[in-house]
């Protein structure tokens, strides 16, 4: 007995075998661990090259920060290449990973008809991560949008470089 007492004191005795609290596991897909451990087109290109179109989005709630960028042929209006630097979750970077590899040579037309949902279902995202699928959309129209931008002025300044240069002739 004073044996017992001892091995309970000095904490040797043996205890009865109590299960480990359930621990609910959650894992990313395949697809978000592999995007994520090796992202595709990390980088980013010159935003003041006038074939670059920069589309920069962000989620407060979340903190996601999102720079996608595209590469655009003016004389085909295809997408050559693209690129990303995303500050977030790993959702939010397989989402602008799998974003830059789906635009890549296609036209200006076709990608903005991407949407957040066709990402979402790719990389099997949860519910609670469907914000970061819908920044990868909102980065291709905002990168399309911005090279439209630029394009336009660019058009606008042969206009009026045109412009002048014929008043000086008439004159």
């Amino acid at each position: 007995m004073l044996r017992i007492g001892a091995k309970r004191l000095l904490g040797l005795a043996q205890r009865p075998a109590i299960p480990p609290p359930a621990v609910v596991v959650r894992s990313y897909h395949e697809r978000v661990v592999d995007h994520y451990d090796n992202p595709r087109n990390v980088g980013s290109f010159d935003k003041n090259d006038p074939t670059v179109g920069t589309g920069l989005v962000g989620a407060p709630a979340c903190g996601d920060v999102m720079k996608l960028q595209i590469k655009v042929d003016d004389e085909t209006g295809k997408i050559v290449d693209a690129c990303f630097k995303t500050f977030g979750c790993g959702s939010a970077i397989a989402s602008s990973s799998v974003a830059t590899e789906w635009v890549k040579g296609k036209q200006m037309e076709e990608v903005v008809t991407i949407k957040n949902t066709e990402i979402a279902k790719h990389l099997s995202l949860p519910p609670v991560k469907l914000h970061c699928s819908m920044l990868a959309e909102d980065a291709i129209k905002a990168a399309v949008k911005d090279y439209e931008v630029k394009k336009a002025k660019k058009a606008g300044n042969g206009e009026e470089s045109a412009k002048s240069a014929g008043k000086g002739a008439n004159a």
